[in-house]
């Protein structure tokens, strides 16, 4: 899934969302610096997220009180649901914008972020158990922090329809999103295995990815 992504999420910005944004008309300077901007803003939210994890733990010298470790765990589990929160709000957004500049690019942004979706939302599910969750607890959370994206969606569908001025910009922003998280999160996982008995899947993997969005653009 993390390799199918990777080409789901660089064909969907590289060969529809940018086309269709930089197509439009805006100001072909001021879309570039939304890229430029989109990247950076992600770096640091990033940034941001990974300086707010504890590194400390019992047993590191520092005196931590018993019960330390399961504290920490705890609030690592709520920070990631509210990043889930937010991340899927965003989603919501860029769904609704790309249905509204294209319902072919919709379709195409709408199946690479589930693509990614997938193996983010088990990964998530995982951690919450470590964090201390019940099964129930971590399922339900994750399914109020997943039902965020109607609430973006339904948000940007009217506000983007009557603003329809902001759609590229939106297009261009969500597009240094799915390149940032292909390039510096997922390829980087990817990495790691690196014998060619497992890098032959990821390529192809990848080429499936690729191959998805171009025929449903083409059909």
């Amino acid at each position: 899934m993390v390799s199918l992504s990777v080409g789901i999420m660089l064909a969907t910005s590289l060969l529809h969302a940018l086309p269709e944004a930089f197509d439009s008309g805006a100001d072909t300077r001021s879309l570039f610096a939304t890229l430029l901007g989109g990247l950076l803003a992600f770096f640091l939210l990033e940034k941001v997220a990974l300086l707010r994890h504890s590194h400390h733990h019992e047993g590191d010298g520092h005196h931590h009180a018993h019960g330390h470790d399961a504290r920490e765990a705890g609030k690592a589990g709520w920070m990631i649901l509210l990043g889930d929160g937010m991340h899927n709000f965003t989603d919501g957004i860029l769904i609704a914008a790309a249905f509204l500049a294209n319902p072919e690019l919709g379709i195409v942004t709408a199946l690479a972020i589930v693509a990614h979706e997938i193996p983010q939302e088990i990964g998530d599910f995982i951690v919450l158990l470590n964090a201390g969750f019940s099964r129930l607890r971590a399922y339900v959370f994750n399914l109020l922090c997943s039902l965020m994206a109607v609430a973006g969606g339904l948000l940007g569908y009217y506000t983007l329809d009557r603003a329809s001025g902001l759609i590229p910009y939106v297009l261009v922003f969500a597009s240094s999103g799915f390149i940032y998280i292909a390039v510096s999160d997922l390829m980087p996982q990817m990495q790691r295995r690196s014998t060619m008995r497992e890098s032959i899947p990821q390529v192809v993997l990848i080429g499936l990815g690729v191959a998805i969005v171009v025929a449903l653009h083409a059909f």
